[in-house]
């Protein structure tokens, strides 16, 4: 048997003071590293349950790189996955391990899988110097967005850099055999999970109801006798709200004095969070704290980030009872939860209301069950009738997971992206080669192993390279030359950002119709592109208000959805409107309009340099004001302050300007700390600034 004890002694010591709760290795753990994948130098794959220890598994080959002077990169699908693992694997700094974000400048580098993508494209030396990739949550490889990304990249990875071992850390495939064969790797599958899962249909007739959420009222009821805590999955924003608010009624009388004190000043923090930004609280905000008060919170990505956050350690903390959330929280950050409720086994698509698959009830299921604190975890999945929970049982907790299946060609974004990247880093000159290129990813593998598909499969792929060829061409992308395919300007600018090349396209196009900005226009324009984060609308009430907004600056709009509801918010906030004015006027979920103006402020830069690459420089002023304008939030007149003064600030920089007048050169530091929320240190640089 495979013992803590009788790893390497300088792996020991590190696992032991980072990771101070792992006594011994549980089964999973044991029999991955008894499969001997320490010692091997081939690629494998662990496919092992939600919280049974594979980040260890995959921190074990990486220390020994780096022991053995090599470099390792960790590898994960979100941003918060990401900043989640460096706060973790900064422990290692202690044994003089290098921990950071890039390969060229640390031993143990975490990347998003876009970042590492980038790195397969433009940085090729340091892609060699790659020893050992770990790729968490490698199953999101079957995935719509990012698996393309994954898969391309890890193709590209074993041509520039053949030696470079990949680890991958899955939950459970069912395809694992075809897996195998194109990375080239060994799996090792285990069922055990730390925490054993009870996974069960409750369906509302027991409970003489016919409301879904009184047996998530019932749910949590028995939690609080537990003194554990619940995660519940619903479909929509609107419905984690509706949820919460429910929940939070009728367990009301239940909650003793000591919670509700605990609770309260939950509510309080969140109430915090949008005066520190110098808006009242949205009703989005009062709904929240409202709920928090009784111990349960929604989570959706209409909430400021700071909110997200609170909740996020409040219930670590023990201090929330239960969270509502739509299934992204299930990739997210780790959440952990004795009990998790799925009460919406439906989500609506482009085309309609669609069943969840299986993998996602697992991966939400997955959630419930917390290692260090648990000896068991419970799965609801809440039906109405009992006939419903027949058919449920059947298809979500007896049925089969779906296969991996690559989506490259069906995204078509991520296949012009893949052929821009391959001409652009010189891999691929011409037609012959993207297709050798392209059979070597998931999906030419899947393709030319399937017996229905492989006869017609090298045909198949052509035609879709071509037809994406001919696009590239026709847009400028890229262009034919005696020596084969190269990228235009045009496309060099595309392959080293990450935005769509329909964003791109769009934006271009849009820039070839103007001879000057028009600053409503142009955020309209932007807020149909699928790279800008969209604020979306709270409910069913009227959007005349936006309709309105729009005809008054001159946009006129046919159907008013969320890139209208987007390009509103946009406009009013570089009018220096605050969230909560924006919410109450147009009924959108404004808190998240910091993080829409801050892209359309990337995404103007990207115009920017479209302008320039396209030989027109007539407007590179423009896009300059209106990137810093929707960056704070401000209008043009107050741009070199706030940019000058850090943490200034757009409120307390217009009450100056209102105040005092644009030149404040003469304005004495007392004086300036008459204005609210300027002290000594704020008096100092805003003088300092003027003055300069």
């Amino acid at each position: 048997m495979i013992k803590m004890e009788n790893l390497d002694k300088d792996i020991k010591k590190i696992i032991n003071s980072a990771y101070p709760y792992i006594k011994d290795f549980n089964p999973a753990q044991k029999a991955v590293i008894e499969s001997g994948y320490l010692e091997d130098k081939s690629n494998y794959i662990i496919c092992i349950p939600t919280a049974s220890g594979k980040t260890v598994l995959g921190v074990l080959p990486a220390l020994k790189t780096i022991l053995n002077g090599g470099k390792a990169v960790y590898a994960a699908p979100l941003l918060s996955i990401q900043n989640e693992k460096v706060k973790e694997f900064k422990a290692f700094e202690e044994h003089g391990i290098n921990v950071g974000k890039h390969p060229s400048s640390s031993d143990l580098s975490v990347m998003v899988f876009e970042s590492f993508d980038a790195l397969t494209r433009f940085s090729w030396n340091v892609l060699r110097d790659v020893d050992t990739l770990i790729i968490d949550e490698f199953h999101m490889i079957g995935e719509f967005t990012r698996g393309p990304t994954l898969e391309a990249a890890i193709t590209r990875a074993k041509i520039i850099n053949p030696s470079m071992r990949i680890i991958a850390l899955s939950a459970t495939l069912r395809n694992i055999e075809e897996i195998e064969g194109w990375l080239e790797g060994t799996c090792v599958e285990h069922d055990y999970r730390p925490v054993p899962l009870n996974k069960e249909v409750l369906d509302a007739e027991m409970f003489n109801t016919k409301n879904k959420n009184d047996v998530i009222v019932k749910v949590v009821e028995k939690a609080i006798k537990d003194k554990s805590q619940a995660l519940a999955f619903v479909s929509t924003r609107r419905f984690t709200e509706s949820l919460a608010t429910y929940v939070s009624k009728k367990i009301n009388k239940k909650i003793n004095v000591e919670q509700r004190k605990r609770f309260k000043e939950v509510a309080e923090k969140i109430l915090e969070v949008p005066k520190r930004k110098g808006s009242l609280p949205t009703s989005t905000c009062l709904k929240l704290a409202e709920a928090c008060e009784y111990g349960v919170a929604f989570h959706h990505a209409g909430l400021f980030n700071e909110q997200k956050e609170i909740i996020e350690d409040e219930f670590r903390n023990g201090n929330i009872l239960m969270i509502t959330a739509t299934p992204s929280l299930m990739y997210g950050v780790n959440l952990p939860s004795k009990t998790v409720v799925i009460r919406d086994h439906t989500r609506w698509t482009a085309n309609g209301p669609q069943p969840i698959p299986v993998f996602d009830y697992e991966q939400m299921s997955g959630r419930a069950g917390r290692p260090q604190y648990d000896d068991v975890g419970y799965s609801y999945l809440i039906a109405k009738t009992m006939d419903e929970a027949q058919n449920l049982q059947e298809y979500y907790v007896e049925g089969e997971i779906e296969l991996t299946n690559s989506k490259l060609v069906d995204n078509k974004d991520a296949i012009y992206r893949q052929i821009i990247a391959q001409i652009a880093s010189s891999l691929s000159k011409n037609l012959d080669e993207l297709t050798d290129f392209f059979g070597k990813t998931l999906y030419g593998y899947q393709m030319s192993n399937n017996p229905s598909m492989s006869l017609f499969a090298a045909d198949s792929l052509r035609y879709e390279l071509e037809s994406a060829l001919e696009f590239l061409l026709q847009n400028g992308i890229i262009r034919a030359t005696p020596e084969g395919l190269k990228t235009t300007d045009f496309g060099t600018l595309i392959a080293k950002s990450n935005y769509t090349v329909e964003t791109a396209v769009k934006i271009k196009e849009y820039l070839s119709t103007i001879n000057e900005i028009n600053v409503e226009e142009f955020i309209y324009a932007l807020s149909e592109t699928p790279d800008l984060p969209l604020i979306s609308f709270k409910g069913r009430k009227s959007k005349d208000p936006v309709r309105d907004k729009l005809s008054e600056v001159g946009l006129f709009a046919v159907d008013i959805g969320n890139p209208e509801a987007t390009t509103v918010s946009l406009i009013e906030w570089v009018n220096e409107r605050s969230e909560y004015e924006i919410e109450n006027k147009y009924s959108v979920y404004s808190a998240s309009t910091r993080r829409s103006a801050y892209e359309a402020s990337r995404l103007v830069k990207f115009a920017k340099n479209t302008s320039e690459v396209l030989g027109n420089y007539s407007n590179l002023k423009d896009f300059d004001i209106l990137s810093a304008r929707l960056y704070y939030g401000v209008k043009d007149d107050i741009i070199p302050l706030v940019v000058g003064v850090k943490r200034l600030g757009r409120k307390r920089a217009r009450n100056l300007v209102n105040i005092f007048g644009n030149d404040l050169s003469e304005v004495s530091q007392k004086e300036l700390q008459k204005v609210e929320g300027i002290g000594p240190k704020l008096a100092e640089k805003i003088s300092n600034f003027v003055n300069n």
